[in-house]
């Protein structure tokens, strides 16, 4: 299984914020933004690993900027890191000013998959080579990410938790 890089999965969904999308504030529902990048973090799963995936967790969701009513919403996925199964997704949410069309970034996540096959058993998935220097950020950090989830779930022993190690050594 040849690797590949991480602009191979990248995914952009452009959409619009509609009134039935908000809150009492005028602003996206934080569900509805879930739920877009649900979607993007899919597609750039299902484009890395060209299998049926689904949705393992999700890693870490930031809420940095409330999105209002009439914004241009674009969100941005690709695969961070693969490992045996499962692949992680770094997505990043942007805005766009409505008169200058600036872009601002308003929040981001990590979303997991795993690669299943049609009776729902986890395959195999192509490694990640990373290419920028971002890429590289993040595949270096979803190691460790990896090392501190299973730590805390009671399935990795925290004496082989080598990358987390590190960081404090």
């Amino acid at each position: 299984m040849n690797p590949k890089h991480p602009s191979e999965s990248l995914t952009i969904l452009t959409d619009l914020v509609l009134p039935s999308e908000t809150n009492p504030l005028n602003n996206l529902f934080g569900g509805e933004l879930l739920a877009r990048m649900d979607r993007a973090a899919s597609i750039a799963a299902r484009r890395h690993s060209r299998r049926i995936v689904v949705t393992a967790s999700v890693n870490h969701v930031a809420f940095n900027k409330a999105i209002p009513l009439g914004s241009v919403v674009t969100v941005e996925a690709k695969v961070s890191r693969a490992f045996t199964s499962s692949m992680e997704i770094y997505i990043d949410v942007w805005i766009e000013d409505r008169e200058s069309g600036v872009r601002t970034k308003a929040n981001e996540a990590i979303y997991t998959f795993v690669a299943v096959n049609e009776t729902g058993s986890p395959v195999t998935v192509p490694q990640i080579v990373p290419e920028t220097e971002l890429e590289k950020s993040r595949y270096d950090a979803a190691l460790r990410r990896k090392q501190l989830s299973l730590v805390l779930a009671g399935k990795m022993n925290p004496h082989d938790a080598t990358e987390l190690k590190a960081l404090f050594l």
